[in-house]
């Protein structure tokens, strides 16, 4: 039962991501109007590291902007931005699981089934360790506290 609900829990957040856009501007973690803080998110998938993006290759999708660290991972960004785009709108993976906006250290990251996760990492709290103790468990709520938060 518990992995039926899982499957539809996916399914739907996969159906959100489609969308475009897939939820309000509102529900994103920008820093004047920069997601992941000024890093390349499609760095994370090509070098497994996080690179500042440049404020000169700059992408603009769905009023969300983007930076990269190289035309080429632009490019690739802006033939599939679903498949770059961090998840939770770029809040901490850990905290989603209570329902909570929490902000991230975009050098704390995981890539689980192809999606990037970001992390709260600051104040001896490193909640990537945490997440990797407990994911099993937390993804499914973390989803299911996600879509709460992104039908309002």
């Amino acid at each position: 039962m518990k992995q039926v609900v899982f499957l539809l829990l996916l399914l739907s957040s996969w159906q959100l991501s489609a969308q475009d856009p897939p939820y309000a501007k509102k529900h994103y973690n920008l820093q004047k109007g920069v997601a992941i803080q000024g890093y390349d998110p499609v760095s994370y998938f090509k070098a497994d590291s996080a690179e500042k993006g440049k404020e000169s290759i700059a992408y603009n999708h769905n009023g969300i902007v983007y930076y990269f660290s190289s035309q080429a991972n632009k490019q690739a960004f802006i033939e599939n931005p679903a498949k770059y785009e961090p998840q939770y709108g770029g809040y901490c993976a850990y905290a989603m699981a209570d329902g909570d906006k929490v902000k991230i250290d975009p050098e704390t990251f995981k890539i689980v089934d192809g999606k990037l996760y970001l992390f709260y990492n600051f104040r001896l709290t490193n909640t990537l360790k945490l997440w990797n103790k407990e994911e099993t468990e937390l993804l499914p709520k973390a989803e299911m506290e996600w879509l709460k938060i992104i039908k309002n």
